[in-house]
């Protein structure tokens, strides 16, 4: 990915800002997420289990909760109602791939109700897969126009996917409700620079230097706008005033490291990635870069035990396998190469870099055949990204810190 900073330690304030929480299945929508049918009993049975599940739900007592749930499926294998707050119980649990299939059968059963669609993005979202997650925003937005919660989101995925002028686009009509909030306008410059709206990143830009006034958050903001934009010289001042207010702000030390990184000073970068886990120790992206640190060092054992941590943190941040497959390839254990490369194009099937390495990895283990097909195909994949994207510089797009 270069120098290019990555943007996605924002997702966690972001969407809390624009009010990410999941939405339950509401005991007035039972009418109409219920299939209506059995007797007047049974009725009021689904009635008192919904909302004694509801009330489980809202007091955190999730087992009560989907126990209650269960029930009424057990009882009436039609209501969307019942499986929509069976994944909501999933999500808070953080249990995936359970929610996404309870939400998809609950979509299945009601696809008109707007709740369910924007619970499965943010089950995406929530994993950091931006890209699964653009469709149901989209189709939230798309029926329900003034929905702010689902233009925020929508408008982040697209800023993080590197569609630039679709999350400008997006976001600028909110410009009304958050041009007071320095994270959304820091969002928004970036995104109206990268699309080359020059109007738009003044304003935001402008309006992001009057709002933000001297905190560590908005010192911290700018180091990371000049960063972004690869004026190194101009994000330490930044950064170091972020510091000096605050020490222990959530991932500054992070952004401390790459400056030190992007400037060769392995030591300090090491630093200040450990002080950024010790504040953030689920920080899955302080792991990776500490563990690109030490591999840059030679420091294998160290650096495969960061990128293994990374990984049990975020099972899809790709530069972690890439590090991986790295030094098994110059370690000679050409076997967990290929499985780290396996895994790297499985979290991310467009990133033409993998196949670069396969190659060399094939090559290594004499399989001089295999190796040329695999430098083939990078070669043609390379060609049709410059041709889509110009001359810029494509990042890898799948590194965040998970979202709350």
């Amino acid at each position: 990915m270069g120098r290019l900073v990555v943007w996605f330690f924002l997702a966690t304030s972001l969407a809390a800002l624009c009010g990410s929480q999941e939405a339950s299945a509401q005991t007035s929508d039972t009418a109409k997420t219920g299939s209506g049918r059995g007797s007047a009993q049974a009725s009021s049975n689904q009635k008192e289990l919904f909302i004694a599940g509801e009330t489980a739900l809202r007091n955190g007592d999730l087992d009560r909760a989907e126990h209650a749930f269960r029930k009424i499926v057990a009882i009436d294998p039609q209501s969307a109602g019942a499986y929509a707050n069976l994944g909501v119980i999933y999500m808070r649990r953080k249990q995936w791939d359970q929610a996404l299939h309870m939400l998809r059968h609950a979509e299945r059963l009601a696809p008109d109700i707007a709740g369910i669609r924007l619970n499965i993005g943010l089950a995406y979202y929530r994993q950091n897969d931006f890209r699964s997650a653009i469709a149901p925003f989209e189709s939230v937005l798309h029926d329900q126009p003034d929905s702010a919660q689902a233009r925020y989101l929508l408008g982040l995925c697209y800023f993080f996917d590197d569609r630039w002028a679709q999350a400008a686009d997006t976001l600028e009509p909110l410009w009304g409700q958050q041009s007071f909030n320095f994270s959304y306008l820091y969002v928004l410059d970036i995104a109206a620079y990268k699309a080359q709206r020059k109007e738009l990143d003044e304003r935001a830009l402008s309006r992001l230097l009057e709002v933000g006034g001297d905190t560590p958050e908005f010192h911290l903001m700018m180091g990371r706008t000049h960063l972004n934009r690869e004026e190194d010289d101009q994000a330490i001042p930044e950064l170091e005033r972020a510091a000096q207010q605050n020490p222990k702000l959530p991932f500054l030390h992070c952004y401390l490291g790459l400056y030190y990184l992007h400037q060769h000073d392995y030591e300090h970068a090491v630093e200040e990635f450990k002080k950024d886990i010790e504040i953030e120790p689920d920080d899955a992206y302080a792991h990776d870069k500490l563990g690109e640190t030490y591999a840059l060092q030679q420091q294998d054992a160290e650096a495969e035990k960061q990128y293994r941590q990374a990984l049990r943190l975020d099972p899809k941040l790709t530069t972690s396998y890439l590090g991986l497959a790295k030094i098994y390839n110059r370690l000679g254990r050409y076997q967990e190469a290929l499985a780290a490369i396996d895994a790297e194009q499985k979290a991310d099937p467009e990133d033409y870099s993998t196949h670069l390495l396969r190659s060399l990895v094939l090559k290594a283990m004499g399989q001089r055949e295999k190796a040329k097909a695999e430098f083939d195909i990078y070669n043609r994949m390379m060609n049709a990204a410059r041709e889509k994207k110009g001359d810029e510089e494509i990042p890898n797009p799948g590194l965040t810190a998970e979202p709350e």
